[in-house]
């Protein structure tokens, strides 16, 4: 392993523009470049380049440097020479590789340290495109979506124990393809994730081929297509698209990015009954004549809206539906997007360098999600930020604009804003946890299930915890009722400061800082809380 600190003052070069600036720096990569995404399960954002037989990583460190390692697998069948996405769909706390080529669909699947990769490639012939991980059938197991180019789109669904199965057709079955941008996004707030697909008729002409598709779902797995009546079957050249809550008004609005010189991007406002309007002659997008192929969202300057990046430009959201074009911010294929540095903005990785984002005073915060009864990375979540500003949202996706990948981690912006009301996230499962009064400028973990609303929904009198202050050991009246117990202890904001251990009538809780804290007393079929203070 190689360890190496990238400086900002060794940059290449500073771009900056408004509100919004990046700092080059070089990074050592010498395979294809394709991800920012945590590697090893420490939820900071690492930088992965691959080839054939070797996926080179960059392990982003606690202080803002990078330890390197390459390692070596099997050969790949099919490298991501189209697109790549990340997920942990076996779930044992690593994420694996989907690799998107032109002949087909390879799996590199983590161990049970993240040390090694197994290659799983399947037979059947695919032309892919965008791929992502998402619980298609909200089963709470991970399965894999890839494009397909010349016939129906494909997937992979997951048994629940990492094996998958392919199956075609049923979510995007147009015979020839035309499939290039697929994104999961629940755009009808019902709570499960629908599909909206951008499509091209690459050098010919608009026809139904190049017509969008949104693929609405019912919640088990059934997809209908709805692009007609939505609003959103334009026929238009593109190759992805950037789904956020652009105005703050809780649901998801779209911008589809044009491929082709001189046809209009779109930005199209949710009106909330499952309708989009075409928004895009009053807002200033289309001050951008580029067009191309990647787009994408993100709070790029931490003012708490949602931003647009376009093929290495950014249109910058004033607040009001109304965009500032920052022309060649960024290289034109944008990068994979993450927190390389930690600093709570997003920088971008891309052609072996680090683009930097030169912080401002604006506060933020970064949710990392850790799925029980969904899936490990929490990939379908919807995550709800409250402060003075209003309310934002997010959604944990695998794989956005076209080709590359980028964080898992979910990130917000408040401005000036110091204190968050409240952070909602809503599981696939259905489980909600909440977050209370919450400080910014902060990264936070949260446990699907784990948090003090959802536990006080458990709080008993029949649990008895003494001594009640305690300096050192808590004691339990009674362990009766439970098969093979075990405990955990949260803080007042939700967040577990014992780790699950097998629960005895005495627990050790010494090490607590002075306050308030909850005991979570729990087996495979129970589970009691009782809060208690440590002194």
């Amino acid at each position: 392993m190689k360890k190496l600190t990238l400086l900002a003052c060794l940059s290449l070069g500073m771009i900056s523009f408004g509100q919004v600036s990046f700092s080059s720096v070089p990074i050592g990569t010498t395979h294809s470049d394709r991800a920012a995404v945590d590697m090893n399960g420490d939820f900071l954002d690492d930088i992965v380049s691959v080839a054939t037989s070797s996926i080179q990583i960059f392990y982003q460190q606690n202080d803002g440097t990078f330890v390197e390692t390459t390692i070596f697998t099997s050969p790949a069948d099919n490298t991501p020479s189209w697109s790549m996405a990340v997920g942990d769909y076996d779930g044992n706390g690593f994420n694996d590789l989907l690799y998107g080529g032109g002949n087909g669909v390879t799996f590199m699947r983590a161990n049970s340290s993240g040390t090694a990769y197994t290659e799983v490639s399947f037979p059947e012939f695919v032309f892919s495109q965008r791929s992502n991980f998402v619980d298609i059938n909200n089963d709470g197991a991970l399965d894999a979506f890839v494009c397909h180019d010349v016939e129906p789109n494909v997937y992979y669904i997951n048994d629940g124990d990492g094996n998958l199965t392919f199956h075609q057709g049923g979510i995007g079955d147009y015979p020839t393809g035309g499939h290039y941008g697929s994104v999961w996004i629940d755009y009808d707030n019902d709570g499960d994730m629908d599909m909206f697909n951008a499509k091209c008729n690459v050098g010919g002409d608009l026809n139904e081929r190049s017509e969008n598709e949104l693929h609405n779902n019912d919640g088990t797995g059934v997809f209908t297509e709805v692009g007609a009546e939505a609003g959103l079957e334009d026929q238009m050249q593109t190759w992805s698209s950037a789904w956020a809550d652009y105005d703050n008004d809780g649901d998801m609005d779209v911008f589809v990015g044009s491929s082709t010189n001189g046809a209009p991007h779109k930005l199209n406002i949710n009106n909330g009954d499952g309708t989009f309007t075409d928004i895009s002659a009053s807002t200033g997008i289309n001050a951008m004549a580029a067009t191309g192929i990647e787009n994408c969202t993100y709070d790029f300057n931490n003012d708490g809206y949602a931003d647009i990046a376009s093929n290495g430009n950014i249109l910058l959201n004033n607040g009001d539906l109304t965009f500032t074009l920052l022309n060649n911010v960024l290289p034109s294929n944008n990068g994979c997007f993450g927190d390389l540095n930690n600093d709570g903005f997003l920088d971008s990785f891309t052609g072996s360098h680090i683009y930097y984002n030169d912080a401002n005073t604006n506060h933020w915060i970064t949710i990392n999600t850790i799925g029980v009864e969904s899936n490990r990375n929490g990939i379908g979540a919807r995550i709800e930020a409250t402060s003075a500003l209003g309310t934002q949202i997010r959604e944990v996706r695998s794989g956005e604009g076209f080709r590359l990948m980028s964080t898992l981690n979910t990130h917000f912006g408040f401005g000036e804003d110091t204190v968050i009301t409240s952070i909602v996230i809503k599981w696939p499962s259905g489980t909600v946890d909440t977050l209370e009064d919450v400080a910014v400028d902060q990264v936070i973990s949260v446990e699907e299930g784990s948090t003090i609303l959802g536990l006080e929904d458990h709080l008993v009198d029949t649990l008895i915890l003494y001594p009640n202050p305690t300096d050192s050991v808590l004691n339990l009246s009674s362990l009766s009722g439970f098969d093979t117990p075990q405990f955990a202890v949260f803080d007042l904001q939700g967040r577990k400061v014992i780790n699950n251990s097998k629960a005895s009538k005495s627990i050790d809780v010494s090490t607590l800082s002075q306050g308030t804290y909850i005991l979570k007393l729990f087996d495979a079929s129970k589970t009691q809380t009782q809060k208690f203070v440590k002194r």
